[in-house]
């Protein structure tokens, strides 16, 4: 260890009380900067997942075009091709067929406008959370054939319970008129007001036979092993669409474009919270340079001793830098291994939001919500804290340049 070294941790515990306040505002800083990281990126995963899991899945298959224009005319033909090309793809958690169809839906007493979902009942439950989600009567199984789900909202607008019949009436695939008469078998309740507003959910043989689509399918949902694992599946699938060498393109798309909105929302919160942590950053900023300019104030006569026997005043600024970083070291180590212990702890455990605020709510989440530890969260706000206390301990000890031996022993 050299002479500036020890110099400078002598000088740090001359003032034991402010040193120790010091390092505990960097360390609380650096700790609440890995778990608050951890918890936005934890919540992040969790939306998406959340969301994706309730309709639109991480991947979707369509027909060119199909996305912007809902036309029952775009579909995916040979859904079974599809299958067996997502069937060798190993990341590929599971995936299932749907049809839609806007429709009007009719009870004795009303007629509402909704888009009519058929679904594979048991391929829908390992992609959806659909049957988890069911809040009154039961799941489609795969031998119903004139059952429904309707969503919390539409069947209370409609006025509609458990057993009750509804009339749906549209247009098939070929032009002609799509009618057929279905039972209430389950409601269900996603926290999305739009959803439960909006759709109803038969089983995909019966859509198929009502609106004359011959075996073929509007959409093919798929999910991945993990977030990570997206843009690999994406890029598989593009590459082997182009070797089935189908009649009409078609399309994949993954969450960000099938559901825009949901990444705006993110982006938002995390500009927010950006902007949160800078502020946070800065308060610790600040309490660094307070520190060393007292410090200073209170050495001064000292500084000027030292100059006046033959120390230079690049050598006092390299120790007083030493001092700062060194305290905000101690402070930042401190900090990442409480906020990672913290962090782990509530990444088993989960963080209970119940009272979930209604932005949430939209999303589908009303339960636990699971930070999650990562290299980028437990290093990016410590990182920060360490480069923006570093710039806000060079300006006090740069004042030590500008020193003048004499008038610095004179210093009261």
């Amino acid at each position: 260890m050299s002479v500036d070294v020890k110099m400078a941790w002598r000088n740090i515990w001359r003032n034991p009380r402010r040193t120790i306040l010091t390092i505990c505002a960097i360390a609380f800083a650096s700790l609440l900067l890995v778990f608050m990281l951890s918890f936005q990126f934890g919540s992040y995963e969790t939306m998406i997942n959340t969301s994706v899991k309730i309709h639109t899945g991480h991947l979707q298959v369509q027909a060119d075009e199909y996305q912007d224009k809902k036309s029952i005319r775009l579909v995916v033909p040979n859904p079974e091709k599809i299958a067996n090309l997502l069937d060798k793809i190993p990341k590929v958690e599971a995936y299932t067929f749907r049809g839609q169809a806007f429709s009007l839906i009719s009870s004795k007493e009303r007629t509402y406008g909704a888009v009519v979902k058929g679904i594979d009942p048991e391929r829908e439950a390992t992609v959806s959370r659909l049957k988890a989600l069911i809040r009154q009567g039961d799941f489609l199984s795969k031998d119903d054939t004139d059952q429904a789900l309707v969503g919390k909202l539409l069947a209370r607008n409609l006025r509609v319970n458990i057993g009750d019949e509804l009339t749906v009436v549209g247009q098939g695939r070929d032009g002609s008129i799509a009618a057929t008469v279905v039972k209430v078998k389950g409601i269900y309740s996603s926290g999305i007001d739009e959803f439960d507003r909006a759709s109803i959910h038969i089983p995909l043989e019966t859509f198929q036979e009502v609106y004359t689509m011959r075996g073929v399918v509007h959409e093919v949902v798929v999910i991945a092993d993990s977030l990570g694992d997206i843009d690999t599946i994406k890029r598989t699938i593009k590459a082997n669409l182009l070797s089935l060498n189908l009649k009409k393109a078609l399309t994949v798309l993954d969450w960000n474009e099938l559901m825009p909105g949901l990444r705006q929302s993110i982006e938002m919160d995390l500009v927010s919270g950006v902007i949160f942590y800078f502020l946070l950053v800065l308060v610790v900023a600040f309490s660094i340079l307070n520190t060393f300019l007292m410090a200073i104030f209170e050495r001064t006569r000292e500084f000027g001793v030292l100059m006046a026997i033959g120390t230079t005043p690049g050598r006092l600024t390299k120790v007083l830098l030493i001092e700062s970083m060194t305290m905000t070291l101690v402070g930042i180590v401190a900090g990442i291994v409480i906020g990672s212990l913290v962090t782990v702890y509530f990444q088993s455990h989960g963080i209970d939001i119940s009272g979930a605020s209604e932005l949430l709510s939209q999303f589908g989440i009303t339960g636990r919500m699971y930070p999650k530890l990562s290299l980028l969260s437990a290093v990016s706000g410590p990182l920060a804290v360490l480069i923006i206390t570093f710039f806000a301990a060079i300006y006090p000890a740069l004042k030590v340049r500008r020193m003048r031996p004499v008038e610095a022993m004179r210093a009261v």
